[in-house]
């Protein structure tokens, strides 16, 4: 959904009911677990295939995941996105209007169109609006995001070179956006060269790899307090046992890892608030005259980290309408220290900057939540995690090197190809 930076927050929680508590404990309810099958890589089974996030809540104000792209492969920081579908990075075809970002602009490579009849392109558009003239017609694309950002561009097929935690590498043909106009929030520079998408629709990275058979269409991201992660496609990293798991329909609260903060609708804020006003009578601190976020705090001298002010606030546990599915959030995970030493409460209220009755939990709240997307049986389950180090891997310390062209990827899946003409489209 990509909202960032201050003041930046979507399913409606009906009937929500919020409650803070003293209990440190996530109690969810009884829910099935996530069922792996055998372990193997390129057959969809049981491998994943693994990112290392960076960044952080505050201040950098979103989590990305480097991703090599082209032959040679080349990296671009990627901001992981789960809500909205398509992968999307800034494009030399040639470039209308591109903000600075970290990388050299993505160059086209020769038959690397997607055209307008391919399946890929029909499932991005809804018919009857987009038209399709010519069957060598190249398929565009607009995207636009809750924070005004937005790209157009054309949909494109290069090789992605992947690497799964049992350390094979393959390069699929992968299709996303080259994107040649981009507009964002703020200013002419962008922090990173596109956007990863990690929604359930068949244009996602996961969903073409389920399509070729390489994984199974499973995402889960693990973003830690302390800045970094990790995210992965497939089901190897999925706990075995310990997992709360709820049907997506029947859980009315989006977990959009494009948001930097967590936003309520008006009501539920509301109540949010003034439970939290409620608990801080008598304690230390003061309203704060700072810019940061909404609502910040002060203390006799300035806070260095979120430990030193979480004893004043309690757990927020968020009860949803069928009062079967929880999720508890600690202190830690809906405040953040500013820049000015002050605590600010990283909960935000949604109906005032237009999303109405829309609710949605966002990055601050998934820190050191391991959220896991199962597209397969349309479900979603959480559960606390120690997302500084990967699970089920061994030799993480040097899992995340660059490999895409130390491991022979070039030379084994990766053959060679030219480089795409403009005037020869």
């Amino acid at each position: 959904m990509a909202l960032r930076g201050k003041d930046s927050v979507g399913v409606v929680f009906w009937g929500v009911v919020v409650v803070l508590c003293a209990a440190t404990a996530f109690h969810g309810c009884s829910a099935a677990l996530f069922k792996k099958k055998s372990s193997g890589s390129g057959n969809g089974g049981g491998s994943s295939v693994v990112f290392q996030l960076r960044g952080n809540v505050y201040p950098v104000g979103y989590y990305y995941a480097e991703v090599y792209i082209g032959n040679p492969p080349k990296p671009y920081y990627l901001d992981i996105d789960s809500g909205s579908d398509l992968t999307w990075l800034q494009c030399d075809a040639p470039c209308v209007s591109c903000p600075q970002v970290p990388h050299p602009l993505y160059k086209l490579t020769r038959n690397a169109l997607v055209v307008c009849t391919e399946a890929m392109c029909k499932s991005f558009h809804s018919p009857p609006a987009y038209r399709c003239d010519k069957p060598t017609d190249q398929c565009d694309y607009e995207v636009e995001y809750a924070d005004n950002g937005s790209s157009l561009g054309i949909l494109v097929r290069d090789i992605v070179p992947i690497r799964y935690s049992n350390g094979t590498v393959l390069g699929p043909r992968l299709a996303f956006g080259c994107g040649y106009d981009q507009h964002v929030s703020k200013g002419d520079v962008s922090p990173t060269d596109g956007v990863l998408g990690l929604g359930n629709g068949k244009s996602t990275i996961a969903s073409q790899l389920r399509s070729l058979g390489l994984i199974q269409n499973v995402i889960g991201h693990c973003m830690s307090a302390r800045g970094g992660g990790y995210l992965f496609f497939g089901n190897e990293l999925v706990p075995s046992s310990g997992i709360a798991v709820y049907r997506v329909k029947s859980l009315p609260v989006i977990f959009d890892s494009g948001s930097s903060y967590t936003y309520f609708n008006r009501q539920a804020y509301q109540v949010f608030l003034s439970l939290v006003k409620k608990g801080l009578a008598g304690k230390p601190l003061n309203v704060a005259a700072d810019k940061t976020l909404s609502i910040c705090w002060k203390g006799a001298k300035p806070f260095r980290s979120v430990l030193d002010v979480k004893q004043y606030f309690t757990p927020v546990t968020l009860s949803f309408a069928n009062k079967k599915s929880q999720l508890e959030i600690p202190p830690e995970n809906y405040l953040i220290i500013s820049s000015l030493g002050n605590v600010c409460l990283g909960i935000l209220n949604g109906t005032e900057i237009g999303l109405e009755n829309m609710n949605l939990i966002g990055d601050v709240s998934l820190q050191n939540q391991l959220v896991i997307y199962d597209n397969e049986k349309q479900r979603i389950g959480w559960i606390r995690a120690d997302c500084n180090r990967l699970p089920n891997v061994d030799r993480d310390d040097d899992f995340f090197q660059p490999y895409a062209a130390k491991m022979g990827i070039l030379t084994d899946y990766c053959p060679a190809t030219d480089t795409y003409d403009e005037n020869e489209r």
